[in-house]
C-alpha cells in the first residue's frame, strides 16, 4: 500500500527535474513517484526511465502526448495508487524534513477513525536571487496538528494569505469521487486544484511546516508577469472555470464559503490587475466583461467579492484609480517577492 503519490508533471525539464525527483524519493517505499513526461522534445523521458530502472516499485515513468500541465495532473490522478495525492512541479521540490513529518501524519491518519480529505502545509516563495524567502503560513486561521472540520476554523484568511496547490495534499478518492478533471492545453489550472476540491472537502489538517519550495525566476515561467499578460486569455478562461465550478448548494459551511470566496477574490484581483496593466481599450472591456460574467453566474457571490476590500480597491473609477491600483500592486509585489 502506498500512502502518498507524488505526481511530477514534466515538459522539457531535463535541466532541473532531478531535484524534484530526488527530494520526492525521500519518502521511500511508502511513496510512489509518477514522473509524467508531457510530450517533451528533450531528454526528459530518458531521465524519467532511468529513475524508474533505479527505483523499481517507487518511480514510474509515464509518457503521453502533449496535453499541458492539466493533462499531466489528470494522468497522475488516474494512475495514482497512493491514498493521498500531491502535485510537485518539475522546477520545484519538497523540503526533506517537512516531507518526513507530512508522511508521519498521513500514516497516523489512515489508521485512525476519521477520514482526512486534505492536509494543508506551508510553502516558500523560492525566488531566484532573493536573500529572504517568503513563507506562506496559516497560523491563527487553521487549528494545528489535528483533524478539524470547517466549523472549527479559527478565523478567516486575510488578504495576503491564500491557499495554493503547493499547500495541498488531497485524499485521492475524494478527487476521483466528484470527477475532478483539469482542462488540457491550458496554463494556470493549478488555481482549479486549489479551488474546486474545497467544495467537497469536509475534514482538514494543518501541519505548520514548509513542505513545498515554489521556485520563481525563469524568464519563460508561466507565472512571469509578462508571460501572463501574453496568455491573458488562458488566465481569464481559468477564472471563468472557477466561477462555473462554484456550487452554493454544496457549500453549506460559513468558513468553507469564506475560504472559497477569498481565493476566487484573489484570482479576480490578479486577472483584473493584469488587464489594467495592459491598459488598452480592449483590455478594459475584458475587465468589465469578466465582472459581468461573475454577476450573471452568481449575484450573491459577485456582491461578496465586489464589495470586499480588495474588490472595491481594484475597481476604483477613472484613469487615476487604475494607476493607483497598479502602483499598489507593485508595492505588494515587491514586498512579497512574487512575479
Amino acid at each position: 500500500m502506498k500512502i502518498l503519490t507524488v505526481a511530477i508533471p514534466c515538459y522539457n525539464s531535463e535541466e532541473y527535474m532531478r531535484k524534484a525527483i530526488d527530494h520526492a524519493l525521500v519518502g521511500g517505499e511508502d511513496v510512489e513517484v509518477l514522473v509524467i513526461d508531457d510530450g517533451s522534445t528533450d531528454g526528459t523521458l530518458e531521465i524519467a526511465r532511468d529513475y524508474e530502472r533505479r527505483y523499481p516499485g517507487v518511480v514510474r515513468a509515464i509518457h503521453q502526448e502533449n496535453k499541458g500541465h492539466g493533462g499531466a495532473v489528470n494522468t497522475g490522478l488516474r494512475e495514482a495508487k497512493g491514498i493521498y495525492y500531491k502535485v510537485c512541479d518539475s522546477d520545484d521540490y519538497l523540503d526533506y524534513d517537512s516531507y518526513i513529518k507530512v508522511l508521519d501524519v498521513l500514516r497516523k491518519v489512515i489508521t485512525g477513525p476519521t477520514t482526512l480529505d486534505v492536509l494543508i502545509s506551508n510553502y516558500i516563495y523560492d525566488k531566484q536571487g532573493a536573500k529572504k524567502k517568503r513563507m506562506m503560513r496559516y497560523v491563527g486561521s487553521f487549528p494545528e496538528n489535528r483533524v478539524f472540520t470547517w466549523d472549527e476554523m479559527e478565523r478567516p484568511l486575510n488578504a495576503h494569505r491564500y491557499v495554493l496547490m503547493h499547500s495541498l495534499t488531497y485524499r485521492t478518492e475524494l478527487l476521483r469521487e466528484f470527477g475532478f478533471k483539469l482542462p488540457e492545453h491550458c496554463f494556470y489550472v493549478d488555481n482549479l486544484v486549489a479551488f474546486t476540491p474545497f467544495i467537497y472537502v469536509k475534514t482538514l489538517y494543518y501541519l505548520n511546516v514548509p513542505l513545498y519550495r515554489y521556485f520563481i525566476g525563469r524568464e519563460d515561467q508561466s507565472v512571469n508577469e509578462e508571460v501572463m499578460i501574453r496568455r491573458i486569455d488562458q488566465q481569464l478562461k481559468v477564472t471563468r472555470l472557477m466561477i462555473d465550478s462554484y456550487r452554493p448548494d454544496l457549500v453549506k459551511k460559513k468558513n468553507q464559503a469564506g475560504v472559497l470566496t477569498h481565493y476566487l477574490t484573489i484570482i479576480m484581483v490578479v486577472s483584473t490587475i493584469l488587464l489594467l496593466r495592459m491598459d488598452t481599450e480592449e483590455s478594459l472591456k475584458m475587465k468589465k466583461d469578466l465582472w459581468e460574467y461573475l454577476k450573471k453566474k452568481d449575484l450573491f457571490l459577485y456582491l461578496r467579492i465586489r464589495h470586499s476590500f480588495l474588490g472595491r480597491m481594484i475597481n476604483m473609477p477613472g484613469e487615476a484609480g487604475r494607476k493607483f491600483v497598479v502602483n499598489g500592486y507593485r508595492l505588494t509585489q515587491k514586498f512579497y517577492g512574487f512575479n
